[in-house]
């Protein structure tokens, strides 16, 4: 597991012995995962736990403007680049 980034009381994590696609689960007081490439491109929602509404569209606001970077530390982690 590799904290690629924190932020609002969050860790934004990337396990090592993951599948793709490539995604970033997100964990404090509630869980997500967010894949960093959708269907149309974009990140998307893929599961939120416990997380209320306001907080979950500030967390993928902070996925959307760090995407290249998770999809940079994506490849390094797991030994390609996407």
């Amino acid at each position: 597991m590799v904290v690629v980034h924190r932020a609002f009381g969050f860790r934004f994590v990337i396990y090592t012995s993951d599948h793709d696609p490539a995604h970033v689960h997100i964990t404090g007081p509630g869980q997500a995962k967010i894949n960093l490439l959708g269907p149309d491109g974009e990140p998307e929602v893929v599961l939120s736990i416990g997380i209320k509404r306001q907080e979950m569209r500030r967390l993928f606001a902070e996925v959307v403007a760090r995407r290249d970077e998770f999809l940079v530390e994506w490849g390094r982690i797991h030994g390609r680049p996407d």
